[in-house]
């Protein structure tokens, strides 16, 4: 190496340390190392490589030279086969002069190399504090392109850009756990703005006690446990119970109720999407399967799921992968699935409303609500539960709650569960102006009960026949307008029937 190769290396360090400590994008530091080196070293291509050692995938992070590249859009592809394999087994660098003899690469990747004319290449590790990370690979459309010293000399560069592969991994880490926390926090400002939520289950019924006894069993089993009841019955305080008492308490809970998400849309919610995926997606967005990773994802009535969104669910709960709408990368995620409905699916998957893959995958532990009317006593205690919340967040001191008044609670069949009474309770604190509580008694009305039909003796029923009709035809008994013709009998039979029937005449006309 002659004085003036050596003084051009060492400014091209000296450029490449700068470049390091002001560039994070990996893209636009591959950018600036193959115009900085590309003077120095006979090379066409320059590559950065992440490697991901749980799963031993590579993805191509960033590279310069090859125009047809679209960085958006980045290639996962095995360890398997390649030539950063055998840099992690022989813990060198790989020097492979003709790449036209070579034979221990995957043939996928040998297309690519001949689709490119690489006929060179060198593969050098990114090591940190971790271990491996990635790989930095120089490649050349001119066989044995690289001297010993041209290959010492990127030694030398892959130790600096180990660091800064290093440093953009933890960036990406840092800004991915900073868009985790806001979409989070807007995700929790949504959620507390849409309902409110009970602190605590209420009430000691048997009915009861047997759930909060299912519930105690099933939290830390972390299987997927399917809530069964009406509308209103708690469904969702009980999933929060159950993610409140599993391993993953810590974690986020994440819901999504699948009838109020339109079907075009409820893909891009669950799996999230990437900027450009479809008309309106401006910007990258993380779906409610990656925020609840480590965490409890919680589908509200999943009886509401579109069919065609239904076998996507199920491969997500098979194999825990996925990929945004748009997006080519796989995503990992390790949740714990507690689903809801007010739905038979059983008869939905006998309708082929609902898969039978997906429901004996939701339905491993299943938990069956009672409904407000078949846990009475129960009553009472929410009523006072919810006067004394609603009287201190409105500053009221309502101190009795009559005794007719809990009757009529009791008693009232509550169609809409908790939920109806909790807002009729709501709507009594804000009526009443005393210290005794008011309800608007007119929101307690029952439905109609069917009454049975009374069934009445012949006699009688006759009897009532005839005494309708005298009464149409003003106790005319024959004649064409009589009640004789409305019934299509003679006068005399007619007459026979009232004499038997005790039918006295009140008045006589002169037919």
């Amino acid at each position: 190496m002659s004085p003036d190769d050596s003084a051009l290396k060492y400014r091209a360090l000296l450029q490449i340390s700068e470049a390091l400590i002001a560039i994070r994008d990996r893209d636009e530091l591959v950018r600036s190392l193959f115009d900085i080196l590309h003077p120095l070293i006979a090379f066409d291509y320059l590559v950065i490589i992440r490697y991901d050692p749980k799963r031993r995938t590579l993805l191509l992070k960033a590279i310069a030279g090859l125009a047809e590249h679209d960085p958006t859009h980045p290639t996962e592809s095995p360890l398997e086969g390649s030539p950063g394999e055998i840099v992690l087994e022989t813990g060198r660098p790989l020097y492979v002069p003709n790449l036209a003899e070579e034979t221990r690469f995957r043939q996928d990747l040998m297309e690519i190399y001949r689709k490119y004319d690489i006929q060179c290449g060198f593969w050098l590790a990114l090591t940190g504090s971790h271990g491996v990370h990635g790989f930095l690979a120089f490649s050349s459309r001119t066989p044995n392109a690289y001297t010993p010293e041209d290959r010492e000399f990127m030694q030398l560069i892959a130790r600096q850009v180990a660091i800064a592969n290093e440093n953009a991994i933890a960036f990406e880490k840092i800004n991915t756990l900073r868009r985790r926390i806001e979409d989070e926090k807007v995700y929790l400002e949504e959620e507390i703005r849409s309902e409110y939520r009970f602190d605590e289950i209420v009430g000691t019924s048997p009915a009861l006690v047997g759930v909060l006894q299912q519930i105690k069993t099933a939290a830390p089993t972390d299987s997927s446990i399917l809530i069964q009841g009406e509308t209103g019955t708690g469904k969702e305080l009980v999933a929060r119970a159950i993610h409140r008492l599993s391993s993953r308490a810590n974690a986020t809970f994440v819901k999504l109720n699948c009838s109020a998400i339109p079907a075009a849309l409820i893909e891009s919610e669950l799996m999230g999407h990437e900027k450009g995926a479809f008309t309106g997606a401006v910007s990258q967005r993380i779906g409610r399967l990656e925020l609840a990773d480590q965490g409890t994802l919680f589908l509200d009535e999943i009886g509401e799921l579109p069919l065609e969104m239904q076998p996507k669910l199920l491969r997500v709960l098979q194999d825990g992968q996925f990929e945004r709408l748009g997006g080519t990368r796989t995503i990992e995620s390790n949740f714990r699935l507690v689903a809801a409905t007010n739905r038979d699916l059983r008869e939905m998957v006998g309708s082929q409303q609902f898969r039978a893959d997906l429901f004996y995958r939701v339905n491993v532990f299943p938990i069956t609500l009672p409904a407000l009317r078949e846990r009475r006593e129960d009553i009472p205690t929410l009523v006072r539960y919810f006067v004394q919340e609603f009287s201190t967040r409105m500053g009221k001191n309502i101190e009795a709650i009559p005794a007719e008044i809990m009757e009529i609670l009791v008693n009232y069949s509550w169609p809409g569960n908790i939920r109806e009474l909790r807002n009729i309770i709501e709507r009594s604190v804000i009526l009443t102006s005393g210290r005794r509580l008011t309800i608007p008694k007119d929101d307690l009305q029952q439905s109609p009960t069917p009454v049975a039909p009374t069934v009445l003796r012949m006699d009688d029923a006759e009897r009532r026949h005839i005494l309708d009709a005298l009464d149409a035809s003003n106790w005319v008994v024959g004649g064409p307008s009589g009640a004789a013709a409305m019934l299509g009998l003679k006068r005399s039979t007619l007459q026979s029937r009232m004499l038997k029937l005790g039918i006295e005449r009140r008045y006589v006309g002169t037919r």
